[in-house]
């Protein structure tokens, strides 16, 4: 009862893991119709909870020895995990952007590296007796440690920066396509998902260098702190994870508003239109000014102007340069440039010119009207009344 199991370092990597857990099982309990959802991101949740165990069964200074005596077949069955996570965090964050998202059949092969790693250490090690998998244990160091196995340790970070990469693209496609059919995008809150994927994409890049750096000492004789790294590492896993926790509380996860096969499908280089059509959207524009309302979708214009979505938008990025929602917002932006400089109107809060000229956001309308006119909405009132 004396002796010291845990250290300061072994209670991050305990509380990381409990953090992880909590979250997953609050998840679960809260699905509520977003079980697909809710359940890819506990079950990455659960998967990162494991890998702390790992460290700590793997590094922990006397929990290591602990976990020998209970059972050696405790090293690396929580290693596992390494090899999930970067799938089922790719699939959460799909699942977060696109409705009605499901793998496709093809897309279990993101599990082969993991069915791999599984099938070496029941060949190599969970085969082996008991008596045999302790000396290996008692033994062990990184020296000494077959040397292939540090690269596979490297290649396994890798292909964990690559589906961190890969959930980078998938968000960036998605605002793209989302700027191509909407007006108002401020609805859709990308900071959850922005902060689980960056930050852990930032983890799993320190993995690369503390991964490559124990390859150098190790295997090339060059003298490398990994171990500090490496524990700074687990420190960031920490407060990532109790961000998240805190954020989750104040801010409601992305929730996909558009089909996967949409955001994906490419416009055709061949979809033609004529200055009838150009004249029909511009005169549309000025007569009904369907850009006041702040909801409104390309596919809403479309049968406005009578003519096919896939048209409208070859319109809007060849005949005006602009996306879709470049191009609404422009109108917006005379419409509340007009009313600024309006004597009539000048008692009216900035807030209520905003409303009317089709924003919806005063943030948005900020920014984008300071990017177009070069000054910000007060500004530009004052200098066109003279006040």
């Amino acid at each position: 009862m004396d002796s010291v199991l845990f250290n300061t370092h072994d209670v991050v990597l305990l509380m990381t893991a409990y953090q992880c857990v909590l979250y997953a099982l609050l998840l679960l309990a809260v699905s509520r119709g977003h079980l697909p959802r809710n359940l890819f991101l506990a079950l990455f949740l659960l998967s990162h909870a494991a890998i702390p165990l790992d460290i700590l069964i793997n590094f922990g200074e006397e929990f290591r020895f602990v976990a020998l005596e209970f059972s050696p077949n405790l090293f690396y069955v929580f290693g596992f995990a390494y090899w999930l996570e970067g799938p089922l965090l790719l699939w959460y964050t799909r699942s977060s952007l696109y409705k009605n998202y499901r793998p496709r059949l093809y897309e279990y092969i993101y599990l082969l590296p993991f069915f791999l790693y599984l099938a070496y250490e029941i060949l190599f090690y969970y085969s082996l007796s008991d008596d045999v998998k302790t000396a290996l244990q008692q033994g062990y160091d990184l020296a000494v440690a077959p040397k292939y196995m540090n690269y596979v340790t490297f290649a396994r970070e890798i292909l964990r920066v690559i589906f961190g990469v890969l959930c980078v693209i998938e968000i960036r496609r998605y605002r793209s396509h989302i700027r191509q059919n909407f007006s108002d995008i401020q609805s859709i809150d990308f900071r959850w998902l922005n902060l689980l994927v960056d930050g852990f994409l930032v983890l799993r890049i320190i993995a690369v260098i503390v991964s490559l750096m124990i390859l150098c000492s190790v295997h090339f004789g060059l003298s490398f702190d990994f171990r500090t790294m490496g524990l700074t590492a687990n420190y960031l896993t920490f407060l990532l994870v109790s961000v998240l926790i805190f954020f989750s509380l104040r801010h409601s996860a992305l929730v996909g508003t558009v089909d996967e096969s949409q955001a994906k499908k490419q416009e055709p280089e061949k979809v033609t239109f004529n200055d009838k059509e150009v004249r029909g959207l511009l005169e549309l524009m000025e007569k009904k000014s369907p850009h006041l309302h702040h909801a409104l979708t390309v596919e809403e214009l479309a049968n406005m102007v009578g003519v096919p979505t896939k048209t409208l938008s070859a319109i809007f990025n060849r005949h005006f340069g602009k996306n879709f929602y470049e191009f609404i917002n422009s109108y917006r932006i005379d419409k509340a440039q007009a009313l600024l400089s309006d004597p009539d109107h000048k008692n009216r809060s900035i807030l209520d010119i905003l409303y009317d000229s089709g924003f919806n956001s005063k943030a948005t309308f900020n920014t984008l009207f300071k990017k177009r006119v070069g000054m910000t909405p007060t500004d530009y009132r004052k200098q066109q009344l003279k006040i």
